[in-house]
């Protein structure tokens, strides 16, 4: 099952949303690592193996492309732009019940892929 790790950013109202329908969710705030910067954030990600939801495309984009110029491996980065928070649930779910976790690393995967 993949774990998320939800950007702080991301309402946790999502967070409770996914976790009612069984899924693996830890937020920022709950991990106590709010303010700590984005490339931060992704390797703590990585070191728990968890994928990361984040609102923040232009930079974690940005740090997707010096991970892998740098060969430094990450769990996957989830980008989506604000969305109604219902239509968040719905993707990730489609996404946590059918993507393979090993086609999430080092990879971008976007959310709006996951919308129907």
């Amino acid at each position: 099952m993949i774990k998320l790790y939800l950007d702080e950013n991301v309402p946790e109202s999502v967070a409770i949303a996914l976790r009612l329908r069984g899924y693996d969710i830890i937020t920022v705030k709950e991990a106590t690592l709010k303010g700590l910067s984005d490339i931060d954030q992704l390797k703590y990600a990585t070191s728990e193996n968890m994928t990361i939801f984040t609102f923040n495309i232009a930079d974690f984009y940005k740090i997707h492309i010096e991970f892998i110029k740098n060969k430094i491996n990450h769990n996957g980065i989830i980008l989506s732009k604000q969305l109604p928070i219902g239509t968040i649930v719905k993707a990730l779910s489609r996404l946590l019940s059918n993507a393979d976790r090993n086609n999430l690393q080092n990879n971008i995967i976007w959310l709006s892929d996951w919308i129907k």
